[in-house]
């Protein structure tokens, strides 16, 4: 398998059901930026540039097959509504329909443990019912405090055929944030948060 870009995410911030912040050091020319997701609008704030950028949904900031989207997740409910197509004994899986024009995928076809209730894989697809790429949730953890996520996101895609990228989350914990930090003028700042 070849992968296609590597990146890291220093400090993700998520507050309610459409605000999500981010931080990104690595590699170095990537270091600095920053991101902000309200609702379905997202900025990029470049250090160079010294002002946020709005982006798409279906962009990518850092490259890869990632787009912003997968990466600046809302909850799932906020952009889909979601039926049950089958169900065993482990797992269910649920058809998302997009709830409106401004998100990323037309539909989801998603895979969840029952046990855990977490997304084991999601196939995204566009308007014409073409597959875009795949997401699968890899190595669940126990990161404490009563949080439970997978530990790797892997994406691969048609579109990108031989290449895979990944998200690696190596800790996650509980915090309460004020909605000064989902601003605008926050993005330059949040490198400052620890």
């Amino acid at each position: 398998k070849r992968s296609r870009n590597s990146f890291m995410i220093e400090i993700m911030f998520k507050k309610g059901d459409d605000k999500v912040a981010m931080l990104y050091t690595s590699p170095a020319s990537e270091n600095g930026k920053s991101s902000l997701r309200l609702g379905n609008n997202i900025w990029l704030y470049l250090p160079k540039v010294r002002k946020p950028v709005r982006v798409t949904s279906m962009q990518s900031i850092v490259g890869g097959i990632f787009n912003n989207s997968d990466i600046m997740r809302l909850d799932f409910h906020v952009e889909y509504v979601a039926r049950i197509l089958k169900e065993d004994s482990n797992e269910y899986l649920f058809e998302l329909k997009a709830r409106n024009k401004y998100v990323s995928y037309d539909s989801l076809r998603m895979w969840v443990d029952k046990k855990i209730l977490l997304p084991t894989k999601i196939e995204c697809f566009g308007a014409s019912g073409m597959l875009i790429k795949t997401l699968e949730y890899k190595n669940i953890k126990d990161f404490g405090n009563g949080i439970v996520s997978p530990g790797v996101l892997e994406t691969y895609s048609p579109l990108y055929k031989g290449y895979r990228s990944y998200l690696i989350i190596d800790s996650t914990q509980s915090r309460e944030f004020s909605n000064e930090l989902f601003t605008l003028d926050y993005l330059s700042k949040l490198a400052q948060i620890r």
